[in-house]
């Protein structure tokens, strides 16, 4: 083993930590400034950054004629992403979520998931086809979400703030009167300070400044998304590289190799992101950076290796009794654990810790029953 591997896998850790600290705090500051739900920031933005590294490594397989590992690439990482990531997560702190964001995400991934399996099922083969319908589920999902954030107000949150006090002041039936409540009295007092803080804003130009300023905020998030994305994408593939050379070495199989380490080093942008959003507070976005990926691992991922490279549903896994694995259990196990987490959440409006746990053990069960029964 050389020796700059170690020094490269530490590198790859820092960049991801880094990486994820910096793109957690762009997309919550982009999701404050428009006031759109974390879950769907998380479920767009967020989701494409972490998915990246996905993106990179099946469109490549493709050119070289190998587009085949897309479907272990996309099935495995939507079981890693949701019964290791989303359940560490709600094991640690459950929460509330945001049942109206979560609709369109569950509704495209489960609709997406449906036809990615009964192509796998009925037809055997992912053809040319199947992947630009993919892509232009991906093109519709990405479009209706734009559609949604624009309708969110973009003023200034300074000016948006006297304007909800204006709104209440307005409410209250006196504030034209000439003697006001109490709690117009003070509602207009503050809206005063706020204004004197904002400055005369149509005689001085302070507006002007106020924009400019808000603006450079929403340019320092956008930088933060950028970088973040880039440093967590190297960082991966460092980690992921450097990690196995080590396994190697220790003399550990492939097929070990290709359960824990690929699997999780393929996912951990999505992981990263987890445990930054969680220990920033932020834990809609997380759940959200999950339902998107795991979307996006079907539509985008999948839909880029299909369009490049059409191929076959994998013929190596074998179980004893003659079926092919990824039919047997790993489809079954990914919808599986999508379901565990998704369908309560959409009932009951929030996470319980209690899905984190089954998610935790369905992950340990899987990679058992993958090691024990594939020949």
């Amino acid at each position: 083993m050389n020796w700059y591997v170690v020094p490269l896998f530490i590198v790859g850790l820092l960049c991801l930590i880094k990486g994820g600290d910096w793109f957690v705090d762009g997309a919550s500051g982009i999701a404050k400034r428009f006031r759109i739900p974390e879950i769907l920031i998380g479920a767009t933005v967020v989701s494409i950054g972490t998915t990246l590294p996905e993106v990179m490594v099946s469109a490549t397989s493709a050119v070289e004629g190998i587009g085949g590992i897309a479907f272990g690439n996309a099935i495995g990482s939507i079981i890693c992403n949701t019964a290791l990531i989303a359940a560490i997560t709600v094991a640690i702190k459950p929460g509330k979520a945001d049942k109206r964001s979560m609709v369109v995400p569950s509704a495209f991934f489960f609709g997406s998931f449906i036809f990615y399996a009964l192509t796998a099922y009925i037809g055997g083969t992912f053809t040319r086809l199947t992947g630009i319908i993919l892509l232009v589920v991906f093109v519709i999902y990405i479009t209706l979400n734009i559609f949604l954030m624009k309708r969110k107000d973009d003023t200034p949150e300074e000016l948006l703030e006297i304007a909800e006090k204006e709104k209440r002041a307005q409410e209250c039936g006196c504030i034209d009167v000439d003697v006001k409540c109490d709690y117009c009295e003070k509602i207009e007092a503050e809206k005063a300070v706020d204004e004197a803080n904002l400055g005369e804003k149509t005689d001085t130009g302070s507006s002007v400044s106020v924009q400019k300023s808000s603006k450079k905020a929403l340019v320092k998030e956008i930088a933060f998304i950028i970088i973040g994305a880039a440093l967590i994408a190297l960082g991966a593939r460092l980690l992921v590289d450097n990690a196995t050379i080590m396994a190697k070495f220790f003399g550990m199989s492939d097929a070990i190799i290709g359960l824990t380490i690929v699997a999780l080093g393929t996912s951990l942008p999505e992981l990263v992101t987890a445990i930054s959003s969680l220990v920033k507070g932020h834990g809609s976005l997380s759940l959200g950076n999950v339902i998107g990926a795991n979307l996006f691992n079907l539509v985008l991922v999948s839909g880029v290796s299909v369009t490049i490279s059409p191929f076959a549903v994998p013929q190596t896994d074998v179980l004893s009794n003659g079926l092919l694995a990824s039919l047997v259990i790993d489809i079954p196990v990914a919808i599986g654990v999508m379901a565990v987490l998704i369908v309560p959440t959409l009932i009951r409006g929030k996470l319980s810790r209690a899905q984190g746990i089954i998610l935790l053990g369905t992950y340990v069960a899987y990679l058992v029953l993958r090691m024990i029964l594939v020949l």
